[in-house]
């Protein structure tokens, strides 16, 4: 991604507004695919997508109950949310791995690091064994335990990842500051400020990205509640459980695509 400072000086009053970007995509869509698809992160963000969004055809009553593609949509969303499950085999240790290479500038941050990776390690550690009892493996008496524990660790950890995500915002906000302060001593002293747009863009980018992965742990964190309280309660309906779930999905689905 490439930014262009302001050509003029009347329009390079405002920083923020003069501040543009154009984008440039020339690389293969095909490879592009490609590589997203090698990741598992790729394929299982697809497979939640199409579960999702057969969960939101169900709930909305769009197809009669005696329908057989009812029956069959109903298999199919099984099927997937068994094979999801299996991504995460061995999972646990990206979380493991993130909270030991992590870099504390708190005691804050060393507690909702290990809130936010904790949960979310137990949470897909738990997972392994969940799967095995769908898969019949483990008797499937140990399945709402299971089921339980894997629930409640999801959520706290996206307490804890919510928490510094907005840390993380708080942060961006003084950085982008700190730079548009920097932009208009520049402009006063008829100096250029290319580095800084480039800069203050990136921190944009940045910040939009971070909201969205706000928006995504509120809808998983929602999900994760709705499991804990086994389904009733309020903001535990069908129908926003699953437009829930394909919104996490498509955000992440988005996420993945652009690292790739």
């Amino acid at each position: 991604m490439e930014t262009k400072a302001p050509s003029n000086l009347a329009s390079s009053q405002n920083p923020k507004s003069s501040i543009t970007k154009s984008v440039s995509n020339d690389r293969d869509f095909l490879n592009h695919l490609e590589a997203y698809l090698a990741k598992r992160d790729g394929v299982d963000k697809l497979l939640k997508i199409s579960r999702y969004a057969t969960k939101i055809i169900l709930a909305s009553s769009l197809l009669p109950e005696t329908l057989p593609l009812n029956r069959r949509l109903k298999s199919f969303e099984s099927s997937v949310g068994v094979s999801r499950k299996a991504f995460r085999l061995g999972k646990f240790v990206q979380d493991l791995n993130a909270l030991r290479n992590s870099c504390f500038d708190s005691k804050e941050d060393v507690i909702l690091s290990i809130i936010a990776y904790g949960g979310e390690g137990l949470y897909m550690f738990v997972e392994q064994f969940v799967w095995l009892v769908k898969s019949g493996l483990i008797d499937a008496k140990h399945s709402r335990n299971l089921q339980k524990i894997s629930a409640w660790a999801e959520f706290i950890g996206y307490i804890g990842s919510i928490s510094l995500k907005i840390r993380d915002l708080k942060r961006i906000n003084e950085d982008e500051s700190r730079l548009l302060s920097t932009i208009e001593i520049s402009i006063s002293r008829g100096l250029k400020y290319d580095e800084e747009a480039k800069k203050i863009q990136k921190l944009k980018e940045k910040r939009l990205m971070k909201r969205l992965s706000i928006v995504q742990d509120l809808a998983d964190g929602l999900m994760a509640l709705a499991d804990i309280r086994d389904g009733k309660g309020r903001l535990s309906g069908p129908l926003l459980m699953s437009s829930a779930g394909l919104l996490s999905a498509l955000i992440s689905a988005h996420k993945n695509w652009l690292s790739c």
